[in-house]
């Protein structure tokens, strides 16, 4: 590790996505829930990768995407995650190098072969996904760079990290260390189903100054608190120590503070393609923002922005500069 400084570090899941369109009503016959995510084995990810003809594969994992969103807008980023020493694997570094997204984490020479997420994407632009976790089951405290967290301003960890067992520890690890360092510490809650399983423990990592900064859908955000009135998990949160920031699709978001709540509309779009990596976008915008120490609602914009150009094309990361795309648009100088 070198004297270089970092802005976001990202810790989570590294998978190789495959992603296909599809109808309704295979998700239906596979009993698939539209719209969420699910684990499954390597048998389950073999036999529903028969129905993915002409599947796009791209790099993937949510913190990944999140931190090659943070490279595109021109800050430094950095990822820790597990693969194995295989094909995809090597195809996933070599993806995160092209970004300008530092990745040193060893790979696996033994064990279960590199993740990936099956994407089925129907014709109104929503995502289904199932993910063989593989390799990134592997992840321990031993991956946990100490001087890689210490020297990146926001450590972000996703929600789906907490499914394996020893990714917990490591998590906890890598929290501690960054708030040793005087940095902050970021979470995104991934999705409603993860928060179903795991709420008392995301609670306590709010409540016991494990984060700082917590990311969330409205539905998470409700799953979180055990309500299905917004407004009242809007207030749950003002409870906490946190800056939220909770998406709601077309209506923008809500970023939230013990004091004060903004809303910040979202960035209309022609058309919705694939909402796949909206909510990663999202986040390396917000983070970026936050870590060149831009104001709340400037760090929302660019957050909107970013999640704005993702959904306009099949895939969860940007095919272009975000940064020259928001000089252009005014959002950076």
């Amino acid at each position: 590790m070198t004297d270089d400084r970092f802005d976001v570090l990202g810790v989570g899941n590294a998978i190789v996505d495959m992603i296909a369109s599809t109808e309704d009503d295979l998700l239906i016959r596979q009993g698939l829930q539209k719209g969420g995510m699910a684990l499954i084995d390597e048998p389950r990810a073999e036999s529903l990768s028969s129905f993915m003809t002409d599947a796009i594969r791209l790099s993937g994992g949510s913190a990944a995407n999140t931190t090659v969103g943070v490279a595109s807008f021109g800050a430094r980023a950095a990822f820790i995650g597990k693969v194995k020493d295989d094909a995809s694997g090597l195809a996933f570094a070599h993806d995160l190098a092209k970004a300008g997204v530092h990745f040193s984490t060893p790979a696996a020479k033994q064990g279960p072969s590199t993740a990936r997420c099956l994407v089925f994407v129907t014709p109104d632009g929503e995502r289904t996904m199932t993910t063989y976790l593989g390799a990134c089951q592997l992840l321990g405290s031993e991956d946990i760079d100490p001087t890689l967290v210490e020297r990146s301003a926001i450590l972000y960890l996703e929600g789906y990290l907490w499914d394996p067992p020893a990714a917990k520890t490591a998590f906890v690890k890598a929290a501690k260390i960054a708030h040793a360092a005087g940095n902050r510490v970021a979470l995104s809650l991934s999705d409603a189903f993860c928060v179903d399983r795991f709420r008392d423990e995301f609670l306590a990592l709010t409540r016991d100054g494990h984060v700082d900064v917590l990311f969330a859908n409205e539905h998470e955000i409700r799953s979180l608190y055990q309500t299905a009135d917004f407004d009242t998990a809007i207030e749950a949160v003002q409870q906490s120590p946190l800056l939220a920031v909770v998406t709601r699709s077309e209506r923008g978001c809500v970023v939230v503070t013990a004091e004060r709540k903004h809303e910040v509309p979202a960035f209309p779009v022609p058309t919705v393609v694939d909402t796949t990596g909206a909510g990663d976008l999202f986040a390396a915008g917000f983070l970026t923002g936050l870590s060149w120490g831009l104001d709340e609602v400037a760090c929302a914009r660019l957050a909107a922005f970013a999640a704005a150009e993702v959904i306009q094309h099949y895939g969860a990361r940007p095919q272009v500069s975000l940064r020259s795309l928001a000089q252009a648009a005014g959002l950076l100088s």
